[in-house]
This record gives structure tokens, sequence and C-alpha cells, in this order.
């Protein structure tokens, strides 16, 4: 899940970045309206985290401008009253969470959302003798406990949930780093090279060349 927080607070922005990036969630951050529609326009989010008051292009007008796709909004607001609440929903947004809040209720209200913002996925997936649980964020092959890093896991499960299709790594780029990775680098290459490694033989991993990588 790719997820865009649009706060003007930088130690609030910048701290649950950092806390959903331990969840092993692609994070982007912008700190005014203005900027959060230029990532918008560019990148394909599952998730934006709205702060309503935002300067530049107010909260409002953003939410506005990008809802009703498949895009999910969670407003953050320092207002508690009910009708702000109401106002929030009524411009588009999926969901709304007064400060100050509880970080694990936000990681709660994100997964929900995301879960909305495409079709589910089944909480376990299971292809060529490798087990993902990802609500546990665990892998077994062949029963084996196969202990992965964050990235690790994420390029994984890119590629479990494609059920055998074609993976870029443009696409793992996308889906499992964000927007401050260099997209000429070799990050792609040195994690699955890693991965490879810890995922064991025989090689389970394939790499299509030309188009990137797959689990037949």
């Amino acid at each position: 899940m790719r997820i865009l927080i649009a706060e003007d607070e930088r130690m609030l922005a910048d701290s649950l970045g950092e806390g959903l990036r331990a969840e092993a969630l692609a994070v982007d951050i912008a700190y005014d309206g203005e900027a959060a529609l230029e990532r918008l326009a560019v990148h394909d989010y599952d998730v934006l985290i709205l702060d309503r008051d935002l300067p530049k292009v107010h909260g409002d007008e953003v939410c506005r401008q990008v809802s009703g796709g498949l895009l999910r909004i969670l407003m953050l607001t320092a207002s508690g009253d009910v009708r702000a609440r109401v106002a929030g929903l009524s411009l588009g947004a999926d969901d709304y969470l007064p400060k100050p809040f509880d970080f694990e209720e936000l990681l709660a209200r994100v997964h929900a959302l995301g879960r909305r913002a495409r079709p589910a996925d089944p909480p376990v997936i299971e292809r060529a003798g490798i087990t993902v649980d990802r609500g546990q964020r665990q892998v077994f092959r062949d029963g084996r406990y196969v202990p992965l890093a964050r990235k690790e896991f994420g390029v994984l499960y890119e590629l479990m949930r494609a059920r055998g299709s074609i993976v870029s790594a443009e696409d793992l780029l996308e889906k499992v780093w964000d927007e401050h990775i260099d997209p000429f680098t070799n990050t792609v290459r040195t994690t699955m090279v890693k991965l490879r490694r810890k995922l064991g033989e025989p090689p389970v991993i394939e790499t299509v060349a030309g188009s990137g990588y797959r689990i037949p």
C-alpha cells in the first residue's frame, strides 16, 4: 500500500511517516496542499492522510479535487465537532479523525481504507511452496520460517499477489518504496538477490529479461 501524508505540522507528519514505514508501508509526505496535489497528479496512492487546514491549497479543496476515484481519504482536523466531521465527509473524505489521536487507531483506519481502495487480497497467499501471511508479516517456504526485512517482504508480497504475472522493477519501486528512491537505482536488484538467498533452493523467483520478475 502506498500512502501520501498531507500535513503542515512537520513533526507530526514526519512522525506519522516513520511509524507507517515501520509497518512496511510506502509513504510520501507533503507539507502543504499545493505539494500534495502535485504528488497526487504523478503517483497512484491507495490512501491520502489529509490535514484539513493545509496552507497554499486548503485541505477542503484538495479533497474536492481528488475524491471520487479509487483513492481513499482519511481527513485529520483539530476540531472534533460533529458539524466539522460531517462537513469533511460531505467533501468526499472516506473517514475522519480528530486530533489528537492514537497512532494505532490511525493505522487501523489506514488499513481499513486500503482494503477498500483495491480488491481485497486474502490474508494468507500461497504459491510455489511459499506462504505469505500479510497480517502477521510472516513467510514460510515448505514449512520453514523465512525471516525477511521489510522491503524484502514487500517485494515478495507484490510478486505473490501478482499470481504468476510479471511485475516490473518500476512497479516494485512504486509499491514498495517511496518517491525519494532513485528510479535508476539498483535497489530492486539488490533486494531481489537478498530475497532469493533467504528463500533458498531451488530458485522460485524468475527474472524475465526486459520485463521484470515473477513467481510462476
